[in-house]
Parts: structure tokens; sequence; C-alpha cells
């Protein structure tokens, strides 16, 4: 390629150089008529001073009429090399005297005639002189005094003119002098030699057409440095382009690949517009659009996805039978799907009590059950690393830092050393089950912020995909961290990070800014660390939409409400609402308590008529901080059942159990009013879940705004949970909401939720890695052919 590069430079500069030399000679006859003029104007200047000195003499002899020793004083001056002959002309134009030279067939009316023309040049056998006419000046004899018979003038002399010691002849009265001022005498032709002047411009010439060709071999060489310098900004300004640089912003391509930045959107419009129309009408996101493009962009590279918990559960049921459950996980809800799709493999935890039983001699299951789309590969922890990686740095650690919930985070060197171990086994399971040097890896989650490094290291072609399913905390809540640094230097292994929102990207980019030594790009969202860039990127994640073979299963929504007050014990015109969440502290079901409670004070009339339900699946019981959540939110269902129930009548009902889909989902379809009240949430599903459940487009969503979910739902009535009496309100809202806007509202949401699935959040992921991949191998491409 250098080689290559050589040749097209000179290609160039050959041209270059002779355009230069042809250039030197072209603009050789002007400098001779420059020249010629500059040693005119020369030589017309030594004419004068050669006649300055001569004219005294000249005059005398003038004056005298002896011209004959005229000759003697030319001969000597003529000896001059650069003065060909001088000639000596009366005032009438006669030729008095001149050296022997002086050409005969040159009249002085001739050389008067030529010492005019602005080159007064005269072309003799000899070679060519210049002509040059100078003025002797001389004086008039003095006139004789009227005594000696001299004529006379009228007019006293004039005194001033005179010096005192003159004494002036006796004149009569009213005479004058005659005047006696100066007046020509004759003029003398010079005749100089203009062989030196060829002489001059032969020399010129060649020193200038030297000059012009060692000027052109230095701009030569500048010129090749300059364009390998630029050649390489160009590779790199093109590196930048096909990175994203000046394609996603317009102000941003350097002016010099602007028109090439502008060209390449034109041409990436095309094919995109050549795509869509291959495509036909924009299609929903489904599993089949997934596999498509992982085809497409991906060309069919291996998946594989690594999490703690796992997507299916094996235990052992009372008659001994082996059975599989989906464990209750907005993690698994949102992934397990695109698993589906990609035919992949999935490494997690074992924790089920059968686990063990069910994998094969490499720990691999197939699943689901009864239709092995993809592969699961489990991962055995024992208690102390559960303890210490999981409860201990990750849930009360990283889970209270992140979500700034008013609880304080505890963070031990065991439970560090023990994540930091984990992190390392699933890196190696990662490895292990990779079939290639470059696989699409999908990280998820705080359990694994050591885990993209430690893969890049084994595997540095890998593209690997971290999405942090909770909320990034702001740079000072983040310090209180011990190891933030490794924290965000595992993060920073990843090709891409996902957010849920804008908002916590930019916490996490402010973050690195103010702990790590890092090149940041606000404009594309990118981290340069280590030689390695990161994009940084927002993906709300969502649910699979139900398939029409679900939804034509699911139970009418009466039929669903009936068998809820039919098993729950509720007034037949119950106003329903529910809640269904993990027991945690950060999903504000005190808040919501509380609203409840306020509700019924400000609107007795609800009391006997609104019922609450909580469904809380028990989680992290073993912590202190969630069996003393537990106990709170018992305690605050006990006093407002006893403040409000009546007989036959409980207005908070509290499931702490775990409850299967097709449970929730029938309660979901069955509720009035659905309340999510996270203090701080990254997504949360389970409204998505509700709006999907009601094809009724009947129930009202009551949403936090700390959710990330509150920045896709507008249509659901958007709450502040710290302040009670706002939800309170809301609550009374919804329950009173006519079913014509609850219908508005619910068609709005339901098509964003319908759109905006899961597949495409797994879709908009993948599409990045793909087109990370692709300007990866054409750098690559171009650094090659660059070297």
């Amino acid at each position: 390629m250098a080689l290559k590069t050589i040749r097209l430079q000179l290609r160039f500069l050959l041209p270059l150089l002779a355009t230069l030399v042809g250039a030197s000679y072209l603009a050789v006859p002007l400098m001779d008529q420059v020249t010629l003029r500059w040693f005119s104007r020369d030589l017309n200047s030594r004419g004068m001073l050669l006649t300055n000195a001569l004219s005294d003499s000249v005059a005398e002899a003038l004056a005298s009429g002896r011209t004959a020793k005229l000759r003697t004083l030319f001969d000597r001056t003529a000896q001059d090399e650069r003065l060909f002959a001088i000639g000596l002309c009366s005032p009438d134009g006669q030729l008095l005297q001149s050296t022997d030279r002086f050409p005969a067939s040159l009249s002085c009316d001739a050389a008067i005639d030529l010492a005019r023309l602005p080159e007064p040049r005269l072309s003799l056998p000899g070679g060519p002189v210049h002509v040059g006419v100078q003025s002797i000046m001389g004086h008039a004899p003095a006139p004789a005094t009227a005594a000696e018979g001299g004529p006379l003038t009228s007019g006293p002399p004039d005194l001033a003119d005179v010096p005192a010691s003159t004494s002036l002849p006796l004149l009569p009265a009213g005479a004058r002098p005659a005047p006696t001022g100066p007046m020509l005498a004759g003029q003398l032709v010079l005749l100089h030699d203009m062989s030196f002047i060829d002489r001059r411009s032969q020399d010129t010439r060649r020193y200038l057409i030297g000059l012009i060709t060692a000027l052109g071999l230095v701009i030569a060489v500048i010129t090749m440095a300059v364009a390998q310098l630029s050649w390489r900004g160009w590779v790199k300004g093109v590196q930048a382009i096909m990175r994203g640089e000046g394609l996603l912003s317009p102000l941003l391509p350097p002016p010099e690949l602007a028109p090439f930045a502008d060209d390449l959107r034109a041409r990436l419009r095309d094919l995109e517009d050549e795509y869509r129309r291959a495509q036909g009408p924009e299609a929903e996101w489904t599993a089949d659009r997934l596999r498509s493009l992982l085809n497409s962009q991906l060309s069919g590279d291996q998946v594989i996805v690594v999490s703690n918990r796992e997507p299916y559960i094996h235990e052992r049921d009372k008659a001994g039978q082996l059975i599989v459950k989906q464990p209750a996980s907005g993690l698994v809800t949102a992934v397990e799907p695109v698993m589906r799709a990609c035919s992949g493999t999935w490494v997690a935890h074992g924790s089920g009590g059968a686990d063990r039983e069910a994998v094969d001699a490499s720990d691999r299951v197939l699943v689901p059950p009864g239709h092995d789309d993809y592969w699961l590969r489990r991962i055995w922890l024992t208690a102390e690393e559960e303890q210490g990686y999981y409860y201990g740095f990750a849930n009360e650690g990283m889970w209270p830092l992140c979500h700034v919930a008013h609880v304080r985070p505890v963070f031990r060197e065991s439970d560090w050393e023990a994540y930091r171990k984990v992190n390392q086994r699933f890196a190696d399971a990662v490895i292990a089950e990779a079939r290639s040097e470059d696989p699409v890896v999908l990280v998820q989650d705080y359990h694994f912020a050591l885990l993209p490094a430690m893969i890049r290291e084994k595997l540095p072609q890998a593209t690997i995909l971290t999405f942090w399913h909770i909320p990034w905390p702001n740079p000072e809540s983040f310090g209180i961290c011990p190891w933030r640094r490794e924290i965000l230097t595992g993060m920073l292994g990843s090709t891409i990070l996902g957010f849920h929102t804008r908002f916590h990207c930019k916490n996490f980019i402010e973050t690195v800014d103010r702990y790590l030594e890092a090149r940041i790009e606000h404009e594309h969202s990118t981290i340069a660390f280590h030689e390695k860039e990161t994009l940084v990127e927002s993906y709300p994640i969502s649910i699979e939409w139900p398939p029409a073979a679900e939804t034509s299963a699911w139970a009418p929504v009466a039929e669903c409400r009936r068998r809820v007050i039919e098993r729950l014990g509720l007034p037949p015109d119950v106003c329903l609402a529910v809640g269904v969440d993990r027991f945690d502290y950060t999903k504000g079901i005190l808040e919501r308590l509380n609203a409840v409670e306020r509700l019924l004070e400000k609107w007795p009339d609800w009391i006997g008529r609104f019922v609450f339900v909580q469904v809380a699946a028990p989680t992290r019981s073993s912590l202190d901080e969630y069996r003393s959540f537990q106990e709170r939110v018992q305690r605050v269902t006990e006093r407002i059942n006893q403040r409000f129930g009546r007989a036959g009548y409980q207005p908070v009902h509290l499931l702490a159990q775990h409850h299967e889909h097709d449970a929730v989902m029938e309660l979901l379809r069955a509720a009035n009013v659905c309340v999510v009240t996270s203090l701080h949430d990254g997504m949360n599903l389970v409204c998505k879940e509700f709006v999907a459940a009601r094809d009724d487009l009947q129930g009202v969503l009551v949403l936090s705004r700390f959710a990330g979910a509150a920045r896709e739902l507008s249509e659901a009535l958007i709450v502040n949970p710290y302040h009670v009496e706002e939800t309170a309100d809301a609550l009374n809202r919804a329950a009173t909401m006519p079913a014509g806007e609850q219908r508005e509202r619910m068609a709005s949401l339901r098509s964003t939720v319908r759109e905006f699935n899961v597949f495409r959040w797994a879709g908009r992921m993948l599409a990045d890695a793909g087109r990370w991949r692709l300007r990866a191998r054409i750098e690559a491409r171009v650094r090659r052919h660059a070297g």
C-alpha cells in the first residue's frame, strides 16, 4: 500500500516539477526585458556621472575653440570596459570629435533620436550598444564695456549679485551689462557596450532556472510529507466517520471530510430506503423479525447471555416428580423471549433444588421444556460465595447505592473478594461456551460489573453488550463505593453499555469523568478508555407483547373479576386497585399504603367499596433491611385494616407469596386501577404487563415519576409517591375516571407498549452491535491498507 501511495504522489509531483521548469523558461524573456530596462537606467545614470566629470574640460575646450585636445581625453575615458565610444556634437548637430570606434554611420541627430527611445539600443557588427546623449552647458563670453566698444544695456546693475570687494566699472547713467547665463555648449554621445548585459542575462537565466528547480524539489519533498500526513489524517477521519462521528451530528466532520460525510449519509439513506422498500411496510417487532435481524446484522453470530437469575428452575414436587418453574423476575421476563429468538446460550446461577439433576456433564440443559430453543449453562455457587457475592456486595452494597433509596449501603472486603471471584467464574464459563473469537455477549445487571473487562481480556474481539437494569446514581453518591474505580473499569470493558434512560447514561458518563482518566465524546456518548471505546446508550426495556395464541386463552375480564372477588371475598361492586412487586424497599409499597389510608380519610364514601390488593413476592429475606421492611409493611397493613375495616370488608389485602404468571394476569385483568409507586426504578415492567393485559381498553395506571417507564407511558396518572396527598388524589381520580377517558388512555398506552416491546429493545441493541462490528472491520481494513 505504501508503494501505491508513493506512485500516486509521483503522479502528482512529476507534472508539478515539469510545470515549474516550463514556467521558468517562459519567465526568462520577461526577465530579460526587465533586466534590459534596469541596465538602461543604470547606463543613463553612468552617462550623467561621466558627463559631469567631463563637462568642465569639454566646455572649456569648446569656449576656446580647441576641440582637438579632447581626442586624448576621450580616448583615455573610453578605456573603460563598458564604454564603447564617445562622440561630441555641436549644438547644431555636427560631430566635432569622437573616438576611433565611434560608428561613422551614426549621426548626431540619429543618436539623439535613439536616446529618446525606452530602450536606446543600436545594433553593430560587434554587438549591440546602448546610446546615451548628455548635454554640456557653458557660458557665453563676457561682453565688452562701453569704453571697449561693447554693447550696453539700460538699467543699473543688480548690486545684490556683486561681491562687496568687486569694483564695478563706471557706466553711463541708465546703462547695465548684457546677461551672461548658462547656454548649450554641445552634446556628448556615449555608446556603452551591452555584451556584459547578455552575459549577466545568461547567468541570471541559469540562476533562475536553478532556483526554480531547487524550489520545486523542496516543494515536492514538502508536498510528499504533507500528503503523507494528510493521508494518515484522512484515514483517521474516515475511521471516525465509520464509527458514526460526523454522521450523527453535522457539526463534527472536519471541513475537508464534510463532503465525504454528506455523501456517505446520502448513500446510507439510499440503502435504508431500499432496505425498507424491500421489507415492505414497517412490521411489528417479533421473535421472527429479531431472528432475521440477527442473521442480517450479525450474520448468525453466537449470542451468549449472562445473568445471576436463571430463566427456569428445576424442583421436586411433593410426589417427587421433577418440575420446572419460571422465577418472578423482570429481567427474566424481558430477556427470555430474546433468547428464544436467538437460540444461543444463557449462563446463570443454578439455584433450584433439582437443578443439578437436570443438567448434562457440561452443566447444560435445553430450555424451555418441550421446545428446546436455547441452552442454559448453570454455575454452581457455595453458600459462602452466594452470601458474599449476591446478598453481600450486590444487594447490600450496589443495590441501595444505585437506587438511592434512603438505605445505607454496606461494603465489606470479604464481600468484594467474593464478588470478584464469582465474576471471574462466570467469565471463564462464557469463554468456555464461546465457539469463536468474536461472540456477542449480553451481560445483565449489577451482579456482573467486573465481567465485561474479564471477558475482554480473553476475547478481545468479542462484542460485549452490558445492560444495567437498575438506575445509575450521580457521581457524589457513587463515590461512596470503595472500589468505584474497579467497578467503572470493569464496565468499560463493554462495547456497548445500556441503561433505561438518558438520565442514567448522563450520570454514568459524569461518574467516569469524575473518577477515571478517560476521553469522553459527549456528542456521541462514547468513552475511550485503555485504547477501547464504549458506546453509552439508552435502551428502554419492555415486555413481550402477548401473542394471539396466548390472548385467545385468556378468560374474559368479567370472569377474571368474578374469580378474584370470590377468592378474596370482596364486595361485588368493589373498586379494585392492585400492586404487584417483589417485597423490596425500592418499590414504594409503604408509600402506596399511606396513600390508600389518606384516600379513605379524605373520601369516606370509599370505605366498603375500595380495596387495595398488594402482591409482594418475598425476596432476600435473609437480609436485615428486607426483613425489617416486610415487618413494617405488615404493621401498616394491619393498622389500615383495623381503622377502616368492617364486617365482611378489608380495605388492604397483602398477599406475601409468589404468584405464577397466570395468577398475576388474572389479577391485572380484574383490577380497575394498577398502582406502581417505585421510589427509584430502572424501568418497572409491571406497569407494561398491566397495559398488555387490558385488551378491554379499561383500567387506569397510576405510575411513579421515578420509574423509567414514566418517560414512555405519559397517558398514565404520573405521581410523586413521596407526596401522600398527590397519590391519594390520583387514586380517587383513577377510581372515578369515566369509561371513555379510560378507553382513550389505554388505547394509547397499548399502542406504545406493543410497538416498543422487548424484541425492539433487543433489536436496537443488537443492531448497534452489528454496526459497531462492521465499523471495527472497516477500520481494520483501512489500517491494513494504510500500513
